[in-house]
């Protein structure tokens, strides 16, 4: 089965978060996991990230750190993600070993993915393409900009934004490499983890 999941880390690590996370990754449906905690010390950053390391390895998961490349490099992650004020693609591929993964945001802007595209990363990220509760306030992207981008770049592309169960295949029709999954799977109020990445064929 192709593994087609991009999941994201919920904002906050609960005590049965690790457990659950085995549990997901053992699905074989996860790509990439992205690390994506905001409000963390960096010294409890890194203490999670180690831990999640062991288990992303341990079900050949591609372990992204976001916003920092820094963290990316101590850990020895597979890669890192930037958001558009999170400095070059440049200075992070200086910064990691030259096989590590960078991706990028994009958005829903033609004039950032053509900037992207220049920059060389190893996937775009577009969205959001549905109201999302990780980033309530992200603006729209229209679905057929999947399609212009694919005519542009052969680059992955990652589809981001209130992706759920109901609408994940009209992405996929539209071409989209891989699917971003955040609220769905770790706040979802009927569903636990494990039951809710299931709903993903």
């Amino acid at each position: 089965m192709r593994r087609f999941l991009y999941l994201i880390s919920p904002n906050t690590i609960k005590q049965n978060f690790y457990q659950d996370l085995e549990e997901v990754l053992s699905s074989r449906k996860v790509e990439y996991f992205q690390l994506r905690l905001k409000r963390y010390s960096n010294s409890k950053l890194l203490k999670i990230a180690r831990k999640v390391k062991a288990i992303t390895k341990k079900y050949k998961v591609k372990l992204i750190i976001n916003d920092s490349a820094i963290l990316a490099k101590k850990i020895n992650a597979d890669g890192c993600h930037l958001g558009q004020s999170d400095g070059s693609i440049k200075n992070a591929r200086n910064l990691l070993k030259k096989n590590k993964i960078i991706g990028i945001t994009c958005h829903g802007s033609k004039k950032l993915i053509l900037n992207a595209i220049k920059e060389k990363p190893n996937y775009i990220a577009l969205g959001s393409f549905f109201k999302s509760n990780l980033k309530p306030r992200a603006k729209k992207a229209q679905k057929n900009l999947v399609k212009w981008s694919k005519q542009r770049t052969s680059l992955p592309i990652v589809a981001i934004g209130g992706i759920n169960n109901r609408n994940y295949k009209s992405l996929m029709k539209f071409g989209v490499n891989y699917l971003a999954i955040s609220s769905y799977i770790w706040n979802n109020p009927r569903l636990k983890p494990k039951k809710a990445i299931g709903k993903f064929n």
